[in-house]
């Protein structure tokens, strides 16, 4: 077995007492303070997480737009330059490859980022289907570091270590070689916590200064470094879908409930006709959001029980700090996937009821 992999940021982890686990091949911090008061700082102030162990490749050449566009299931003919683009990546049956963010660096040049556990998947699904595509594709994975700081009070903290005016990056758009703390970066409008915020891609060799550097400038609003654990409770409370669980090669785009991301009417693409035949007809199953009316905490892989038989099984569910409550994401036979339908989850061999609720659990106010 191979070992696990650190990012530039495992000594710093050590140095800032983060308690270290080893997550899909790496070695990452899975909580500092505590996963409770971390979340809280995100939701409330400022968080700063590593993602380094994220993938990122290159598409370049004359038709890295069209290689693109086939391989994915939005429309990457809407992006502008130095915009970016969620987009679900799937199989000629629909199930999904992986889902990922594209970033428009110029015509021919995207920069697509990856979910770590898929690198080396997605690259071959990339390499297979380049064809006869007039396109280079380059694997930054190993050669691009990441930083996230999410939270109401990022853009205070960061603008400190930059003259850029971070208060005219809109949502979802990026800004390439920007100084921050005199280190040269791409800094992005984006984050995986349903807060506000900046995700930060850098040199592997400038990640640490970097650090310490937002850290610093952070210390004042009450950032905290922040680990794997509250990162899933606030992606799954913003109902942000997590790959391995609301997203698979056996579950489709449409099942997960994001088909907005997936543009039946752009043209042809990878899986165009099995997701079209899943619109048509409808969709089998479907995700839903559920609260707990029992007692206990539903986890993924739980069977969901009704009229009888297994209807279903839970893709995430946990204890939500922010609602205190205990929430979960299920994937249901369509029939069941109503709001106020309900249904038992079946804990450690026990029937806990539980009812469908409104997606998503949280919105964040302001901008």
């Amino acid at each position: 077995m191979a070992a696990s992999k650190k990012t530039p940021l495992y000594e710093t982890h050590l140095e800032y007492g983060g308690k270290i686990v080893e997550f899909g091949g790496w070695l990452l911090p899975v909580q500092y303070t505590g996963i409770l008061e971390e979340h809280r700082a995100v939701r409330e102030k400022a968080g700063l997480f590593d993602v380094s162990h994220m993938g990122e490749v290159l598409v370049k050449g004359p038709d890295a737009f069209a290689f693109v566009q086939k391989l994915v299931t939005n429309d990457v003919s809407r992006l502008a330059n130095h915009k970016i683009q969620y987009t679900p990546m799937c199989y000629q049956d629909g199930g999904t490859v992986d889902d990922l963010l594209i970033y428009k660096q110029g015509e021919e040049e995207y920069l697509l980022v990856i979910n770590a556990a898929n690198i080396e998947k997605d690259w071959q699904w990339m390499q297979e289907n380049k064809g006869g595509f007039h396109t280079e594709l380059i694997n930054l994975s190993d050669h691009t570091a990441q930083l996230a700081l999410q939270g109401p009070l990022a853009q205070a903290i960061l603008s400190q270590l930059t003259d850029i005016a971070l208060e005219n990056l809109e949502y979802y758009w990026f800004l390439p070689k920007v100084m921050l703390a005199g280190k040269e970066t791409l800094v992005s409008r984006t984050g995986y916590t349903g807060e506000d915020g900046f995700e930060i891609y850098c040199r592997p060799e400038d990640a640490a200064s970097l650090w310490n550097s937002i850290m610093t400038a952070g210390k004042s609003y009450g950032l905290l470094p922040a680990g794997l654990g509250c990162r899933d409770t606030l992606r799954f409370e913003a109902c942000l879908p997590l790959y391995g669980h609301e997203l698979s090669k056996d579950i489709s785009p449409l099942e997960a409930g994001i088909g907005m991301f997936v543009k039946l009417d752009k043209g042809d693409f990878i899986g165009c006709a099995s997701l079209a035949e899943q619109k048509k007809n409808g969709v089998r199953r479907k995700n839903v959001g559920f609260v707990i009316t029992g007692r206990g905490i539903a986890r993924a892989e739980y069977p969901v029980m009704a009229q009888g038989r297994c209807i279903g099984i839970v893709t995430t569910g946990t204890y939500s700090p922010s609602l205190d409550k205990n929430i979960g994401l299920a994937l249901v036979e369509a029939e069941f996937a109503i709001v106020g339908q309900q249904f038992d989850i079946e804990i450690r061999g026990k029937k806990v009821a539980a009812q469908v609720i409104p997606k998503p659990f949280y919105n964040r106010k302001g901008k």
